[in-house]
């Protein structure tokens, strides 16, 4: 038997999630049994599996205590510790902070089970801040709303409370967060501002991702909206905004057109890279804006906020460049 008493991070949750997230050995089929045999309750009531969990809620799971093996053994917890130091913030207050991560960073773990990654970063800063201890919570780690890949920099969300990560991933789905990119394309484009839609689908295999002008089987709509600030006689520097959000989306739907961004392996080509110095796709999440249509509880307050990265160095170089022609 287990009891536990829900604090401010864990409540909201469904009392299955919850439940998953604490004993993640404990077998799905077992836990569902005990809500059915009223085997799990909340103040000695019995408990629902979509019931929400509130402060101060002392949960009771009947369970063999073999079976109620915690999440973590507390040296994997504090593994954040062996990331580096190194965090830029462009905002933080209370309940968020929006760091910029520079290129060649990646956002979460991968399959090489590197611990330098940007959460990390961000936990321990705010572990040296005092403002996050895995001693103290039981099912909620600071954590990231927005992804962007290895190779691309700017800006990204990272919640510290699990009010403040519910509110942003249902603002972030229904984009009321809007979100700005600069990159480099290889060529002119013939209209200097469009929006482009299309269709994307995804082969996990290759790990990238095809874009058609027709509807397929599994693809998804994307919508990219582009406006050229300068040009040079081989290169172009666009502001992009995605009004859908898909894995490489910006990547694929301009190489689609036939503009691929500099320095991009996947989706572009070596002839269009070689002698650029460009390594990695030139490519920054340079803006973010909070535009709130629905109510947003804690974090109303942040409607109407814009936060900007201090530099981008690619664009900068390029808008300095005696052969550019600022539109």
């Amino acid at each position: 038997m287990k009891t536990i008493k829900i604090n401010k991070n864990d409540a909201g949750q469904r009392a299955d999630k919850f439940i998953t997230k604490m004993f993640p050995q404990l077998p799905q089929s077992m836990m569902y049994k005990a809500f059915r045999q009223k085997d799990i309750k909340i103040g000695g009531k019995r408990c629902d599996i979509s019931t929400r969990l509130c402060e101060g809620d002392i949960l009771t799971i009947y369970i063999k205590d073999e079976l109620l093996e915690e999440r973590k053994e507390r040296e994997f917890q504090y593994d954040f510790l062996r990331a580096s130091s190194t965090l830029d913030v462009a905002y933080e207050d209370e309940n968020i902070l929006i760091a910029d991560k520079k290129p060649g960073l990646i956002v979460h773990q991968d399959e090489s089970y590197q611990t330098d990654t940007l959460i990390a970063r961000i936990q321990r800063y705010l572990y040296e801040k005092g403002e996050y201890s895995p001693d103290s919570e039981q099912s909620f780690a600071p954590a990231l709303v927005n992804r962007i890949d290895r190779n691309t920099g700017g800006l990204v969300i990272a919640a510290k409370n699990s009010a403040s990560l519910r509110i942003l991933n249902e603002k972030m789905k229904t984009r009321q967060i809007h979100k700005t990119y600069l990159c480099i394309v290889c060529g002119k484009l013939a209209k200097k501002e469009d929006t482009l839609t299309g269709y994307l689908e995804k082969n996990e295999s290759q790990n990238r991702v095809y874009i058609d002008k027709k509807p397929g089987k599994n693809s998804k709509t994307i919508i990219t909206k582009y406006r050229v600030i300068a040009e040079q006689p081989k290169h172009s520097l666009l502001e992009v905004e995605l009004l859908t959000g898909r894995t490489h989306q910006i990547r694929a739907h301009l190489a689609s057109i036939g503009h691929p961004l500099l320095g991009d392996g996947k989706y572009g080509t070596n002839k269009n890279n070689r002698g650029t110095g460009f390594s990695k796709q030139a490519l920054y999440s340079c803006k973010l804006i909070f535009d709130f249509t629905s109510d947003a509880d804690i974090l109303n307050y942040l409607n109407g906020l814009e936060v900007k990265a201090a530099k981008v160095p690619f664009a900068e170089s390029f808008m300095s460049s005696s052969e550019t022609r600022i539109l």
